[in-house]
């Protein structure tokens, strides 16, 4: 099958954008908004390592109240003679303020499908998934994920470098390979 005219011309738009971030730079976007990338991160990212970024929006609390702008006008035999005014006021505060965490992943762990296989295994076993074994990372395996970072203080669908870790996973860590044996 032969490409279009108008296919070939968007395809040579596209190209002309600008070049594609290499691997050091890979991003993956999220459903949730995380961003998770491979060589940036906080200030002191491993250029090796992946993060992940989750921004947590803030809480904001609305209180609306009713004012007495002026007193009931109340007879001496207790006959209301004018009832009272208010007005509404309406303010908000922020409760919690947005923050924005930088966590490290292990850079499989959006990708490999053994990996996410063995991640689907390792949550069903502690009663997070009980979904099928499928090897992809689709939104019932991103639930479990939160589910089991949450009380680690992680509210992400994203897999923390700490959160496979106390999963069990083996995760290959090119720092720690670096060093000479014991």
């Amino acid at each position: 099958m032969k490409p279009t005219l108008p296919l070939t011309l968007g395809l040579l738009v596209l190209s002309a954008c600008g070049p594609m971030p290499g691997a050091e730079v890979a991003r993956l976007l999220e459903r949730d908004g995380t961003i998770v990338t491979r060589g940036e991160g906080p200030e002191d990212a491993r250029p090796d390592a992946c993060y992940a970024q989750d921004v947590t929006p803030a809480v904001i609390e609305t209180v609306t109240e009713q004012v007495i702008v002026q007193p009931p006008e109340i007879a001496t035999d207790g006959t209301v003679r004018a009832p009272a005014i208010f007005r509404t006021d309406t303010r908000q505060r922020i409760v919690q303020e947005r923050q924005e965490i930088w966590f490290e992943t292990p850079c499989e762990a959006q990708t490999d499908p053994d990996f996410i296989a063995t991640l689907q295994r390792a949550l069903a076993a502690r009663g997070h998934y009980s979904g099928p074994v499928t090897g992809v990372m689709d939104r019932r395996t991103e639930r479990a994920i939160r589910e089991f970072q949450e009380p680690q203080g992680l509210n992400s669908g994203v897999l923390s470098l700490a959160g496979a870790r106390l999963l069990g996973l083996a995760v290959w860590d090119p720092v720690a390979a670096e060093r000479p044996e014991i």
